[in-house]
């Protein structure tokens, strides 16, 4: 009979948190049989029934949830501890990174020259998502880590802030010139789950300048091409327009807000893999510029 190894742990630990055997096979980079056939290895060993299905996906039974349990310690230390023999330098792994596009724009180039520089052993796939899709897919083990605009609250997370973003009022050059809001303006915004849009009404509020319309876009690189046609005037985070402000494309049409934007890095609260628990660690030390 086939003895248990390390991958049959890792691979018990993975079908419980993603919930199927099709998920922890791409997060395991195999087959959808292989795990099947490390499932019947390990029940066959230990004599008993660790997952039932129901509908599409399983569930583990009570003393499949109590090995899981007992396992899930043993594997973040053997992992630690090979870590600790080789440095950190020497970590190895492929870790999922989701980001907003304003998050991405402002936090990432950083990460990733630090991961680069400390962690080459580590391989990043980042995706850009809508803030509650990332969390979801957090909370339900699909993805690693997540940078976004917060703060966010969660008894499912562990958050670390990492800086802040000062926001800015432009409109273009050309519009600027003409009298800005002295003409009642079309305002565009992200959507309205974004911190910025509530910033934007507290402003436009507080500013009490005559505003034509509110119009909503989720992709802000489009939204700047938009306003620097002339077509209105909008909040953005100072980091994304710098280039644009330099070139004469856009100017502030009015003050800048108080409000900054703030920035966090999320995993799991209950978070036990080195590797991620590392890159979380080197997220905190991030300042935004």
């Amino acid at each position: 009979m086939r003895k248990l190894a390390i991958y049959h742990l890792e691979t018990l630990a993975w079908i419980a948190r993603l919930g199927t055997f099709r998920a922890a096979a791409e997060r395991l980079n195999t087959t959808q049989p292989a795990i099947s056939a490390r499932v019947r290895e390990i029940e066959s060993q230990l004599g008993i029934e660790i997952f039932r299905r129901e509908g599409r996906g399983v569930v583990l039974t009570a003393r499949g949830r109590q090995l899981v349990q007992d396992c899930e310690p043993l594997l973040a230390g053997f992992e630690r501890a090979l870590m600790d023999a080789g440095g950190s330098a020497g970590a190895t792994g492929v870790v999922r990174i989701g980001a907003g596009e304003i998050a991405a724009a402002s936090c990432l180039p950083g990460f990733v020259h630090e991961v680069e520089r400390g962690l080459p052993g580590v391989t990043l796939e980042i995706d850009l998502d809508l803030t509650a899709r990332m969390l979801q897919q957090l909370l339900g083990g699909t993805r690693d880590m997540v940078f976004l605009a917060g703060p966010v609250a969660s008894p499912g997370l562990q958050t670390v802030p990492i800086g802040a973003v000062r926001l800015v009022w432009l409109a273009s050059a050309a519009t600027v010139a003409v009298g800005g809001f002295a003409q009642a303006l079309p305002v565009w915004s992200v959507g309205e789950h974004s911190p910025i849009h509530r910033v934007m009404r507290q402003s436009l509020a507080a500013s009490g300048v005559p505003w034509r319309s509110i119009n909503t876009c989720n992709n802000v690189q489009t939204m700047i091409r938009i306003i620097a046609q002339g077509e209105g005037a909008a909040i953005f985070p100072e980091t994304m327009v710098r280039q644009q402000i330099a070139a004469g494309e856009l100017a502030e049409v009015l003050p800048a807000p108080d409000a900054q934007l703030q920035f966090e890095a999320a995993i799991r609260a209950g978070e036990r893999d080195p590797v991620i628990l590392e890159l979380f660690r080197r997220a905190g030390g991030l300042r935004i510029e």
